[in-house]
């Protein structure tokens, strides 16, 4: 098969994975606005999108890391191919997939890089891996950001309700709840300054694989803005299942608790990418969210939802990369192995997407927001819901409480 051809495939599963990207990690931004009533959801992931296609110009330092960094280079360049790469975006986008429909927060980074990394130790060896860099840049900042953001937000909400001493009153839904447009916009614009640079850095990759481009090189602008453009429109089509989970799933969201989690997770993403870290923004934006909790008094966690996205977390790097090492091997026959993985791959994709449609959880009596993200339900439908107790969330996943999405938060009448 001819290489070029080998490279346009490539390239475009990774902008289709680019996308994934941006509809499962809208929740990081926009869940706790729209729990709180702050912004409408349309509204939400359409300021989202915007600052995602912003952020994904501001910076490189982790496309790098992800071009230059991970795979070793040898004397012919880097250690690894076209196909490899392929087989590896194919088991970060299954993976992606599978946790949007099961409504989960995964990590999008780590299910892209274990892909990478499964498909480059079938098809070149443990060696072409430099698991060095996957330690410090990687696997470190995924234990630790999540727990910094965390401490952070307990602290910044605590803090917030000290020097105002409210609690839950009307009062507080003035100052903060307009205070968390303006953090869930710059959590949005700093998603963009990470992930959107991840496929940036798989694209690059490719071409100095195909030779395209010189081994150490930098993404040239085109890349930059085919992946700004396809997560930015990825975070428009809005992942609503995630947003159910991360606004209401992990603990009852008040505008103050939005507002110190947003800030946390906006100062822990900037810093990330600024050293080049591949960080998991999924990850800090829910312990975030966890740790804000922490900090009103009175909150309850549901550890029980907590602990099974840790569990995602967990399971995420090696079940991808567990994936990709198979559609690798299976790429190594030659043509007919990547027509297979392509094939088999599709035929995922569009099994998973068919049975998210058969299942009318998303629109559920909790929180009526459908695909359009249009409505919210008015004063008197919310309160007969949350008598009701809990609900299911969509597809049979997660279980979360109610998610007050009413007029005196901001919503429709």
């Amino acid at each position: 098969m001819d290489l070029t051809l080998i490279v346009v495939l490539v390239i475009a599963v990774a902008l289709f994975f680019d996308f994934t990207n941006g509809f499962h990690d809208t929740a990081n931004a926009m869940a706790t606005p729209i729990a709180t009533g702050a912004m409408k959801p349309k509204v939400a992931v359409t300021v989202a999108a915007v600052l995602n296609l912003v952020g994904a110009f501001l910076s490189t330092e982790v496309a790098k890391t992800v071009s230059g960094g991970i795979i070793r280079e040898g004397d012919g360049g880097v250690l690894i191919t076209p196909e490899m790469i392929f087989a590896g975006l194919i088991g970060a986008v299954v993976w992606n997939m599978f946790t949007w429909l099961r409504g989960l927060p995964s990590s999008s980074s780590h299910a892209l890089f274990g892909g990478l990394i499964g498909a480059a130790v079938v098809g070149a060896g443990v060696g072409s891996v430099d698991f060095s860099v996957v330690l410090s840049k990687v696997v470190l900042p995924a234990l630790l950001a999540p727990l910094i953001a965390g401490l952070v937000g307990y602290t910044a909400t605590r803090l917030a309700y000290t020097i105002t001493r409210r609690r839950d009153d009307k009062s507080e839904r003035g100052g903060f709840r307009y205070g968390q447009i303006f953090t869930s916009s710059l959590v949005a614009l700093a998603h963009g300054t990470n992930d959107a640079q991840k496929t940036m850095g798989v694209i690059t990759l490719t071409l100095i694989a195909s030779g395209a481009l010189g081994a150490g090189s930098g993404p040239p602008l085109w890349v930059v803005v085919v992946c700004a453009l396809a997560i930015a429109l990825g975070t428009y089509t809005g992942g609503w299942r995630i947003i159910q989970t991360m606004g209401g799933g992990l603990t009852e969201v008040k505008p103050t608790q939005g507002f110190s989690a947003e800030a946390s997770t906006t100062a822990t993403v900037l810093a990330s990418s600024h050293l080049g870290f591949a960080l998991s923004t999924t990850q800090v934006a829910s312990g975030s969210i966890i740790g804000a909790g922490l900090g009103r008094r009175g909150a309850k966690i549901q550890w029980g939802t907590a602990g099974k996205i840790v569990a995602a977390w967990f399971i995420t790097l090696p079940a991808s990369a567990a994936v990709g090492a198979v559609a690798a091997l299976i790429a190594s026959t030659g043509a007919a192995g990547l027509v297979v993985d392509a094939v088999v791959g599709v035929a995922v994709i569009a099994g998973i997407f068919l049975l998210s449609r058969r299942r009318p959880h998303e629109q559920s009596s909790a929180m009526e927001v459908d695909v359009a993200a249009t409505s919210v339900l008015s004063r008197r439908r919310a309160r007969r819901a949350e008598r009701k107790g809990r609900v299911d969330t969509p597809a049979g996943g997660v279980e979360a409480p109610f998610v007050r999405l009413d007029d005196s938060e901001g919503g429709n009448r």
